[in-house]
């Protein structure tokens, strides 16, 4: 299996990792955890070799859910999680107002701080029953707190072996500039799709150009990619897609049109699934390391772990890319 080097650091990771929100239950209108633990092992079954995860997702829920997947499968697989996004306190900078998965309203607070850093990491270890974290990012910025406090933080716990890898996500080229001050910045994690590329001429460029490596999210479009949302389609109650615009039935009808005209001749030439052509598109595009791929359950994550195995010409690349610039935004 293809590894790819994460920066300068010595983390090495498959081109897909298995991306670990949606079984955090939170704003994904709940989860099961018995098919989101047989969903991880079955990722590392089928080569891919990192998870990423992160403690607010739904607040500690899925790094439980993690620690229980690799209960003896640690060396089999690497943990990629975050710090700064903090429920349970007011210290730091407002992120957003939201409500767990009870309905109870929680206030979210992007918190940098070093104090706050180290604790977050040490209940991410005793989440997850581990004695190292492979790469931890720093969640969002915290404009409150000075980055210079921030990495030495992260420093701190790399240099004595706690973390293997330093991260960020979304930050721009300016802050991990200024991070890269204090110390090493081996990966960013900023957001990207077909349906949303503003990154890949910006901090994804800027990025490989500098030997940082991106470590992408929502390639799928959290789902829509897949083509399996269609018209219709209704969401449980706390699935943050009810609201988003791309997810309205009339651009649902738009992204079927494209996945349907021009992606699906293209995969049935591979013998893959929408979603498997849109996972190895992703993995493809230059400067990208590796794509988060969400799934809730075993048959979800074999399909993204066989994306790997997929080449495109340089044709079929450029003729998705096309289809989709053509597509534009959501109406």
């Amino acid at each position: 299996m293809e590894l790819r080097q994460v920066g300068t650091s010595d983390v090495k990771t498959t081109p897909i990792v298995f991306g670990a929100w949606a079984i955090g239950g939170w704003m994904w209108g709940g989860t099961d955890d018995e098919l989101a633990v047989e969903g991880i092992n079955a990722a590392i079954d089928a080569g891919i070799n990192a998870i990423d995860t992160a403690p607010v997702y739904g607040f500690g829920h899925s790094e439980d859910v993690v620690g229980a997947a690799i209960k003896g499968r640690r060396d089999e697989v690497l943990i990629f999680t975050k710090c700064g996004l903090r429920w349970d306190g007011d210290t730091g900078q407002h992120h957003y107002d939201t409500e767990d998965a009870n309905g109870e309203p929680i206030n979210i607070y992007r918190n940098l701080r070093r104090d706050s850093i180290l604790w977050e990491c040490e209940r991410s270890l005793e989440r997850m029953g581990i004695d190292h974290i492979d790469l931890l990012q720093c969640h969002w910025p915290d404009e409150s707190c000075p980055i210079e406090e921030t990495m030495g933080a992260l420093v701190e716990l790399f240099e004595q072996g706690t973390i293997g890898a330093i991260g960020v996500s979304n930050f721009t080229p300016e802050m991990i500039t200024e991070c890269l001050q204090y110390g090493p910045v081996h990966c960013s994690q900023p957001k990207f799709s077909l349906l949303d590329r503003q990154h890949l001429d910006g901090v994804i460029a800027w990025c490989h150009e500098h030997d940082i490596s991106s470590v992408v999210y929502s390639p799928l479009e959290q789902g829509m990619l897949t083509g399996k949302v269609v018209p219709g389609r209704t969401f449980n109650e706390g699935d943050q897609r009810r609201d988003k615009a791309w997810f309205k039935d009339h651009n649902i009808e738009r992204v079927l049109g494209v996945l349907n005209d021009v992606c699906g001749p293209i995969a049935a030439a591979h013998d893959c699934t929408l979603a498997q052509l849109t996972l190895a598109w992703t993995i493809a595009a230059e400067g990208i390391t590796c794509a988060l791929a969400g799934a809730r359950n075993a048959e979800q994550t074999r399909e993204n772990a066989a994306a790997m195995n997929i080449t495109l010409s340089s044709e079929e690349y450029a003729a998705i890319l096309a289809a989709f610039e053509g597509l534009g935004k959501p109406e």
